[in-house]
């Protein structure tokens, strides 16, 4: 015989978001203008909310459009927001965009990747830096956090690798803090497998790497010397699309003046 799991309560799955926002009852209920009393017996399940307060109450808890879909179906609506391959013909104008500033991006690496840091696209450059990497951790689909920091990745040519870990394992735990992502959790405990296995002494890092002041560097080491890069992050901000909506351009730019030369004098 099988069980099947109850279906998740909306009044259970909203209390999680609101607690995830650290937002009492009372605060939630007057940025969303019902009274504490309602909101009360909506997450006892006591009331039944209608579809204009589930969206309201997900706009003043920032909750992402995937989510907001999963607290509508809980609710007993339908979902409000599409989800397509990027593929799919009406993404077309946002597929042109990417590829616009990936390419315009060139001679500095730039990639696009999904919520789970799933690569979905890159530029040249991004392959012209993987010299070294195991052929399994290219193949389909590619993420590109555990290709850069896999002990058979680009890790044992990042010269600065343990604070460079310390930054990526920060963004993870800030993006889980939000997003509640399982996946996103299951990642962070990988990669801190990968800092347990490398050993927290075992690779000298130099002084002037670990107090950049300004931004923290990715220093690689490559058969044109020391690479460094730091990194900015594009979104789709006015996403209605699930797809789109968790889409992350990483954009990657030389930290210092030899990078730059050495890149356009590759290119």
């Amino acid at each position: 015989m099988t069980t099947r799991n109850p279906a998740p309560k909306f009044g259970d799955m909203l209390k999680v978001w609101r607690e995830r926002r650290r937002m009492s009852q009372l605060k939630l209920a007057v940025e969303a203008e019902i009274s504490q009393r309602h909101l009360s017996f909506v997450e006892s399940g006591r009331s039944q909310p209608s579809r204009d307060m589930v969206l309201r109450l997900c706009d003043y808890l920032d909750v992402p459009l995937r989510d907001q879909n999963a607290l509508l179906l809980a609710a007993g609506y339908a979902p409000a927001f599409a989800e397509r391959s990027l593929d799919d013909p009406d993404l077309a104008p946002a597929r042109a965009a990417i590829n616009l500033i990936l390419k315009g991006h060139m001679p500095y690496p730039a990639l696009a990747v999904d919520r789970r840091w799933t690569m979905v696209a890159a530029n040249d450059a991004v392959g012209g830096l993987l010299a070294g990497v195991a052929a399994h951790l290219l193949e389909p689909p590619v993420n590109v956090l555990r290709l850069s920091l896999h002990p058979e990745g680009l890790a044992p040519r990042i010269a600065n690798l343990p604070v460079w870990t310390a930054h990526i394992l920060e963004r993870l735990r800030r993006q889980h803090a939000l997003s509640g992502d399982d996946g996103i959790a299951e990642l962070i405990e990988e990669i801190e497998g990968y800092r347990t296995q490398a050993g927290s002494s075992d690779r000298a890092v130099p002084v002037d790497l670990e107090t950049n002041a300004v931004l923290v560097p990715m220093v690689l080491q490559t058969d044109q010397g020391l690479l460094s890069f730091f990194s900015t992050t594009t979104v789709f901000g006015t996403a209605v699309e699930v797809t789109l909506s968790e889409l992350i351009l990483e954009a990657f730019y030389p930290a210092d003046e030899e990078t730059r030369n050495r890149l356009h004098a590759r290119a």
